[in-house]
């Protein structure tokens, strides 16, 4: 009598886990890459006479995926509060939650040409909740072990991010707000490129981690355009001189950055860009110099093309259900 054949059993189907249940938060580092290009090639249909159509299309999509992603990660929230704390203890989520604050901030630029009133409520609302994520933040590096203080790139976000207020605070006619948080977040800048530099000479940087560093160029670049817009006219040259240097380092580092591939740390890349192209032009216009104005055409098509398809590839991890594995995100 012949055997049957021999079938082997299928392998054992895992747990299905929802959308909502791991939304990684480091996917909000990249939206907030996207949001600085909508502004950047918004500013551009000013500045280089761009079509001003590309800002517009760009900042509304990336507005509808923001709060897609905030609403995603709200639902996580009410299913388990203690996610949060989980995703700050991890370095992508920790850049991915301050990036979402962050996001806040441009979302009030976005809409403030349509709606002054939304936009300052917007700008107030991530304010407090910056406040309270850099305050939970500091807690958890004064309870949690020694080896989590380390400073990283990543403390730009949390501490010094404050700077971007003045991009929305200023037009609104917010000047004292705008001129503390910028010097609030000046210091903290500061303090942040200071223990760098002088852990940088102590420690090797893993692969993995070196993408990191080019959050250093978005504190520079941001701080000199809101010195633009705050009159500090001196200032924000030193600052734009600063970014120039700190883009020169960085593409003269770019294999040695990019040495483990990619990976969703890759958006950490596409914020600064984009600032750095903002930044370029403000210069173009205060100083009247064709070549810085070349520099922010040139900076602004290379950002282009290198911010949408980090935030297609993110995007795509996540809509696969890899990038919440890859960055650990906790699980409600």
């Amino acid at each position: 009598m012949a055997k049957a054949p021999y079938f082997p059993p299928p392998p054992p189907i895992p747990p299905k886990t929802r959308m909502f249940q791991r939304m990684p938060p480091a996917v909000f580092t990249t939206i907030l890459g996207v949001f600085g290009l909508g502004l950047a090639w918004r500013r551009a249909a000013d500045t280089l006479f761009a079509p001003s159509a590309i800002g517009e299309l760009i900042l509304g999509a990336v507005t509808l995926l923001y709060l897609f992603s905030i609403a995603a990660y709200v639902m996580k929230f009410i299913q388990r509060n203690g996610v949060v704390t989980e995703d700050l203890r991890v370095l992508p989520g920790r850049a991915g939650l301050a990036a979402m604050v962050l996001s806040g901030y441009l979302l009030a630029a976005t809409i403030e040409p349509f709606s002054l009133v939304l936009a300052g409520a917007v700008l107030l609302l991530a304010f407090v909740v910056h406040v309270m994520l850099a305050m939970r933040v500091i807690y958890l590096l004064f309870t949690g072990p020694i080896e989590a203080r380390i400073v990283t790139p990543v403390w730009h976000l949390l501490f010094a991010g404050f700077v971007l207020i003045p991009l929305t605070a200023v037009p609104l006619g917010w000047n004292g707000f705008a001129s503390a948080t910028f010097w609030g977040g000046f210091f903290a800048a500061a303090v942040v490129w200071g223990a760098s530099a002088a852990q940088f000479l102590r420690t090797r940087i893993p692969a993995p981690l070196r993408p990191l560093l080019a959050i250093h160029l978005a504190p520079a670049s941001v701080l000199g355009t809101g010195a633009y817009l705050l009159g500090e006219t001196q200032m924000a040259m030193v600052f734009s001189v600063m970014s120039i240097v700190i883009l020169g380092i960085l593409i003269g580092r770019i294999r040695w950055l990019i040495k483990a591939g990619f990976s969703p740390l890759w958006g950490a890349f596409t914020f600064p860009l984009a600032a750095f192209s903002t930044l370029m032009q403000m210069a173009a216009v205060v100083t009247g110099s064709d070549v810085l104005r070349i520099v922010a055409g040139l900076s602004l098509v290379a950002a282009t093309l290198i911010i949408l398809p980090i935030a297609y590839k993110i995007v795509q991890m996540w809509t696969k259900g890899e990038l919440a594995v890859k960055t650990n995100a906790a699980i409600a």
